[in-house]
Parts: C-alpha cells; structure tokens; sequence
C-alpha cells in the first residue's frame, strides 16, 4: 500500500527533516507514527499528501510512484486518499449533509450516489440525526466525525489522519478512535500521526517512532515512549 524507499527531505543544506526512510505498510494496516515535536512526523504525512517533494528517494502509494506524477495528476492522486485534520476543516456555510456530499461532488459523483452514501456515512459515524445542522452547532467530537465521514464518502484506500484527537477531550478522543478502528475493520488502511499516548498504548496497533528525522523504531504492536 505504502512504501518508502530511501527517502529523504532536506529544507536547508544543514538539515534533514527525514534521512534516509525505508517503511513499508501493507494494504489494511493500521499504524500509528508517532515521535516528539520536530522528529519528522509532518514532513512525512506532506509528502503522502504529495504537498512537498523528496529531496531523495521514491515513494509509492497503491501501485503509483508519487514521485514521479506531474502537478496536473496531483489532484486525481488526492482523490483516492481520505484526510483528516486536527481542525476538522468543515465548510461553515454548509450543513452536515452538504459537507459530506461536498466530497462526492468533488469527483463529480452523480446526484443519486450522493443521496445514497452519505446518509450511509453519518450513520456509520453515529450522526444521522445531525445531518441538517451546521458546523457551529456541533460540538468537537461531532465536528470531527463529520470530517470522517467526508473523508471516507469515497471509499478510500488510504486513510490519513494528522492529529485527529488533537482537539477533544479524552472521551470524545475514544469514541473518535472506534470509528477509525470501525472504518480499519472494513478494510481502510489507516496512517495516523499522534501525540496521544494513551490511545497508541491503548490500542496496541503498529507503530513507526521517528526521532531526528529518521526511524527510531517500528513496531507490529507498539507502545509511546517519547516525551516532548
């Protein structure tokens, strides 16, 4: 699903942001990259994102090697990912059903698709009774889920989250982290950088640990052991 091969990422000549990074994460993992404030965690998740470009190396996400996809594909890479932010990013204008179909509407979905799925979406995300409301009216951990909702509407392989529980108080984190797990069980690979310690310790999934640009260890059921 994810390889990287010997990829590294300078910003200036003095510093490596990653040195050198091998990963690889087979297609239904759920991994967890954690590490200290600076280790690298944000330049990984940008340049899966294909925000920024390898200074070294080759990445492949799903059989493409983004690093070699031109601008114009950029676009169409990113349609096939599923991303959510510590900020939720919702559409303050828009309801919750708007939102969601947003998404759909992107790739240029038909209208009766939309009808379908996103209903389909609020109820796995425990929010079908919201789908009239706007972002304001929701709490955090609603506005969340409804961010999990559009990410996946269209059916990721690929699941990025940076920082989803960033925000959220340690319940409303949990019940956040089912819904992952819900949407892993299905067959969504999962990636999410993290600073909850508890929740990796608690959830015992994989986790890479990267320190100093490079990584400092890469477990199948890992635990948090850094301090920032």
């Amino acid at each position: 699903m994810i390889e990287f091969k010997n990829v590294s990422k300078m910003y200036d000549k003095n510093k490596y942001a990653l040195s050198d990074i091998n990963i690889n994460i087979e297609k239904g993992e759920f991994v967890f990259l954690v590490g200290p404030s600076g280790a690298g965690k944000s330049t990984f998740i940008k340049l899966l994102l294909k925000e920024i470009e390898p200074t070294n190396g080759k990445i492949v996400v799903a059989g493409t090697d983004i690093t070699s996809i031109n601008r114009k594909q950029v676009p169409y890479y990113r349609r096939k990912l599923g991303v959510v932010f510590q900020d939720f990013r919702l559409i303050p204008s828009l309801n919750v059903y708007e939102n969601v179909a947003f998404a759909m509407r992107a790739i240029e979905a038909n209208h009766r698709d939309i009808k379908k799925k996103v209903p389909m979406v609020l109820s796995l995300v425990g929010l079908s009774n919201k789908y009239k409301a706007f972002p304001h009216e929701l709490s955090g951990g609603e506005q969340q889920r409804i961010s999990l909702a559009r990410a996946i509407v269209n059916n990721p392989s690929l699941l990025i989250a940076d920082e989803p529980t960033g925000n959220l108080d340690p319940e409303t984190s949990l019940e956040i982290m089912d819904v992952l797990n819900d949407i892993n069980r299905a067959g969504t690979t999962i990636v999410m950088a993290t600073h909850a310690k508890d929740i990796v310790n608690q959830m015992r999934k994989r986790v890479i640990a990267i320190e100093n640009g490079a990584v400092a260890s890469d477990k199948e059921r890992g635990v948090y052991v850094y301090e920032d």
